[in-house]
């Protein structure tokens, strides 16, 4: 096919639509464009083909011969094209929403929370996925990633979710009466840690504590880290929102925290673009549990 012979495809659409109306006024009205454009539209069209397609007739407008014959199949092309975007569209919006996050965040935060989404979109099919590694994106996969960051992915678009707001924490039962208040003070004791992660080195950096000695860390999957505090198995450093109700309930207690404010945090991160409906509407409510959850820890800390 030579490409080039073609007339724009939005020469075509105005004429169609004019073809259908019988006016440049309806024509332009179903369109979103002025009558003037679409009219426009068309004689261009007349012009480029060497033929008249349009003409008056009384107060609306009639088809030439050679109009009723293009008319005819662009219908058929339309109707066709037509069908075929409808069926992307219908097979995108029932595939399962993809999303991706830590297993720490999905344990911790998202999965007591993710029945009221349910709740409020039962036609929504959620395919999520805890996992330490990075996912990339791709047609048809992954539709959103929660990342712990800077909101700075390259070709990416990142909207801020949980401020980090990091604190170390433990049980009482493994740490008993002893206080601590110096950052460096947390190498006496073992320390759990998210596989993929390194959040002790960062804080450790973060304080300007260069450790002493080979550090007594144990990596575990994100979904045992919690366990493992509560059990006084070792001390984490973590999102408060995280271990909120543990703080007030008194199973762990609060080491330092970081109140200054941060850039980093966790992180919506998805493709550049208007987001399908499930998407949005996932992103919708969790923006909203996530204002509620901030809103919820500065009262509980003020």
């Amino acid at each position: 096919m030579d490409w080039r012979r073609l007339p724009s495809l939005s020469a075509l659409r105005a004429f169609s639509a004019v073809a259908e109306k019988k006016s440049f006024s309806s024509a332009g009205r179903e369109l979103n464009v002025t009558h003037a454009a679409v009219s426009q539209q068309v004689r261009g069209l007349e012009g480029q083909l060497g033929t008249q397609l349009v003409v008056r007739e009384g107060r609306g407008l009639g088809l030439t011969s050679d109009g009723e014959h293009l008319a005819a199949g662009l219908r058929d092309a339309f109707a066709g094209i037509y069908e075929t975007v409808e069926d992307l569209r219908r097979n995108d919006e029932e595939r399962p929403l993809n999303i991706t996050m830590t297993p720490s965040f999905a344990v911790s935060w998202l999965m007591p929370r993710i029945s009221d989404f349910r709740q409020e979109n039962p036609h929504v099919e959620l395919m999520l996925n805890p996992t330490a590694d990075v996912v990339e994106f791709a047609p048809g996969g992954v539709d959103l990633a929660i990342r712990f960051g800077n909101g700075d992915w390259p070709g990416l678009e990142a909207q801020q979710l949980l401020a980090s707001n990091y604190v170390v924490v433990g049980a009482h039962k493994l740490l008993g009466d002893r206080e601590l208040t110096d950052p460096s003070d947390i190498q006496d004791f073992p320390w759990l840690q998210e596989l993929g992660t390194n959040e002790l080195s960062i804080w450790l950096e973060g304080q300007g504590v260069v450790p002493r000695a080979k550090l007594n860390i144990t990596h575990l999957p994100g979904y045992m880290v919690l366990d493992g505090l509560r059990r006084g198995d070792g001390i984490s450093a973590t999102a408060r929102v995280f271990v909120e109700n543990d703080i007030q309930a008194g199973t762990l207690r609060v080491l330092f925290e970081d109140m200054k404010p941060q850039t980093s945090g966790y992180y919506l991160v998805r493709k550049p673009g208007v987001p399908r409906p499930p998407l949005k509407a996932f992103i919708t409510w969790i923006r909203q549990r996530a204002r509620e959850a901030e809103a919820c820890c500065a009262a509980s800390t003020a």
